[in-house]
């Protein structure tokens, strides 16, 4: 079957001729004397094209012309006029009229007229289908790229990541080795020393000011073994024993700890427990130093009070700890330095609180990250994995 055809005239031989002529070229024929007939055609049949009468009483032609565009913008209208003057073919083409037919018209002009239009609609319909089919299509690669670009991000960070915890490692494992010599090479002569500041000690009165000088003396010896001590903590794990062990009850245990020096910084203490992991395979006294670490570091950043943020939950691979603080945050130059060994922003420390921190967390295969903002605090994020 040929295209719908809607032809509206109030003159009944028009609409019988141009039915006769059309459907004698496989058109299919719709009629109606009167605009608002032709009106409730076109919303029923949604019409290819119609041929649309200039003057008619009621609704004139102009008037149906424009319901028509705007309404049914896929229906063309040719217009079928009695007056030739150029002012009104003007009028019907700046109304929306595909084109127009003067009255009495030829008959293969009327269906050359009809072809060409609806030659056209084909055109431009299929036009504008390309048209969205090409914005579809643009929105479509924009999410691509979106969804591209995010993906070159979130693996950008990742290796960003990944390559911090290999210059971490490398940093840790070259510090094992360091520290094992040092502290062989600089026991040996320290030894050497306090026992005979001892010896020097035993043979001065016991109130002089020489034996305040020893004491001293073996007071700084012992400093310096604390340190190496300390540095060999940061790269090397001591010995250590493996229970099962419940995080949230080392959480406990340390916070009761510190719980006078919360009161008398006036820090307010927000503990979350989203969900409680079971038990893991550890050391408890290196899960301790964990958070014994980060809660001091936390401390010292708010000896004016402020609030002090742990919060665990758990899924079915990782435990979440996240540690915060509202201190006055780590310079942003500074957030690659501090699991550094030796590293410190504090007047006084040697700068291996963190490092050590580092290296248990990486003994249990987790990870450790630090956020920070001047004007928010600093979180630390550790990740523990099960078994």
């Amino acid at each position: 079957m040929g295209e719908r055809i809607v032809v509206v005239d109030d003159e009944r031989i028009i609409l019988e001729l141009t039915s006769m002529i059309l459907r004698g070229k496989g058109y299919q024929i719709f009629t109606a004397e009167s605009a608002e007939e032709g009106m409730e055609l076109i919303e029923r049949e949604r019409p290819a094209a119609v041929l649309l009468d200039y003057m008619m009483p009621a609704m004139d032609g102009m008037t149906a012309l424009r319901k028509i565009r705007d309404g049914y913008p896929d229906t063309y209208v040719i217009m079928f006029t009695g007056k030739g003057s150029e002012e009104v073919a003007v009028e019907m083409m700046k109304a929306g009229a595909s084109d127009y037919i003067l009255k009495p018209f030829n008959n293969q002009d009327l269906i050359d007229r009809l072809e060409n239009v609806l030659r056209i609609r084909s055109i431009e319909i299929h036009n504008r289908e390309l048209i969205k089919e090409r914005e579809r299509l643009m929105r479509e690669i924009e999410q691509w790229n979106l969804e591209l670009e995010r993906r070159v991000e979130e693996k950008s960070r990742e290796l960003e990541r990944a390559h911090a915890e290999i210059v971490q490692s490398e940093k840790l494992a070259a510090l094992g080795h360091l520290s094992a010599g040092m502290a062989h090479e600089i026991r040996n002569p320290l030894n050497t020393i306090s026992l005979f500041v001892q010896l020097l000690k035993g043979g001065l009165e016991k109130d002089s000011e020489l034996t305040s000088y020893a004491d001293k003396t073996l007071k700084e010896v012992d400093r310096i073994d604390d340190i190496l001590v300390k540095l060999l903590a940061a790269s090397k794990r001591p010995q250590y024993e493996l229970h099962m062990v419940s995080l949230p009850n080392i959480i406990e245990r340390v916070l009761d700890g510190v719980s006078e020096q919360l009161k008398a910084q006036g820090v307010r203490l927000e503990k979350e427990f989203v969900s409680l992991p079971p038990p893991i395979l550890a050391d408890a006294s290196e899960l301790e130093q964990i958070f014994t670490n980060l809660f001091t570091n936390s401390l010292y950043e708010m000896k004016e009070g402020g609030t002090l943020g742990v919060r665990l939950s758990h899924d079915g691979r990782w435990i979440y700890i996240a540690v915060s603080d509202t201190g006055k945050g780590i310079p942003q130059e500074n957030l690659n330095k501090v699991f550094d060994p030796f590293f410190t922003t504090k007047t006084k420390g040697t700068g291996f609180g963190l490092s050590v921190v580092l290296r248990i967390v990486k003994t249990y295969g987790g990870r450790i990250s630090v956020e920070s903002d001047p004007c928010t605090g600093t979180v630390l994020n550790i990740q523990l994995p099960f078994g």
